[in-house]
């Protein structure tokens, strides 16, 4: 998905129990806490309507206050079987977030992009996605790349560790630092292609990584420097280098 394709509003599957239970939670915080919700909203699989995680997948849902530190408590609980991922903030900390271009991008933009409102009276859940995607056009490639290099470096720390703890026989811990290495690789290529993802499975299986075996995570990281480095800077640099960034 590129940064300029995501759309807000698609159709809500009732007879679907992770949208009744978001339902019942969208009616109860605005029962609850009426004089400080600005908007409730789904993201994630149920704002795209169509996951292919099925059933299971959890119910990822925002509430927006006027006011910072009001409203509910951000909470994940299982709700009735569903699992349901409350974020809670206010609009104007929501805003600022949407506003910053870091080297998790590819894995948050989504979230202000994409979303389905359950109550949105003064339509705030728009001004967040033209906040955000107003901030894509204003930025310079300077910033993607400089993001992609700081998840790079990221990727290339945990690849080693996997290589070593290989080395070591270790093999769960290196086949759980192999994966922090493939989804920071695939973070990479959503900034440098400017492509954001739904969520972490979605980043490693679109960029080819998903089954990616230690060799081949390292030659994607290879290619990867040698791009950064065409871009400007080369991701190996010196003290002074260090201290100047």
């Amino acid at each position: 998905m590129s940064a300029s394709s995501g759309e807000t509003g698609v159709g809500r599957g009732f007879d679907d129990p992770r949208w009744m239970v978001a339902e019942r939670v969208a009616e109860a915080v605005q029962r609850r806490f009426p004089a400080d919700v600005l908007a409730v909203a789904v993201h994630g699989p149920l704002a795209h309507g169509d996951d292919d995680g099925g059933g299971d997948s959890e119910a990822g849902l925002l509430v927006v206050t006027y006011r910072p530190g009001s409203g509910p408590r951000p909470a994940t609980r299982r709700v009735d079987g569903v699992l349901v991922d409350l974020t809670v903030a206010s609009a104007e900390d929501y805003l600022a977030q949407a506003r910053v271009l870091s080297p998790l991008w590819p894995l948050t933009a989504d979230r202000y992009v994409t979303t389905q409102a359950l109550h949105d009276p003064t339509g705030w859940l728009r001004t967040l996605r033209d906040e955000h995607l107003g901030r894509l056009a204003r930025a310079r490639p300077a910033e993607f790349s400089t993001a992609a290099r700081q998840a790079w470096y990221r990727g290339s720390a945990a690849h080693a560790r996997a290589a070593r703890l290989a080395e070591w026989y270790e093999t769960d811990q290196a086949l759980l630092m192999l994966g922090e290495a493939r989804l920071a690789a695939a973070t990479v290529s959503g900034l440098l292609s400017r492509t954001y993802f739904r969520d972490p499975g979605d980043a490693v299986r679109r960029t080819g990584l998903a089954g990616a075996d230690m060799t081949e995570v390292g030659v994607v990281l290879g290619r990867q420097a040698e791009e950064l480095a065409a871009r400007g800077r080369a991701v190996d640099g010196t003290v002074d280098e260090l201290l100047t960034a």
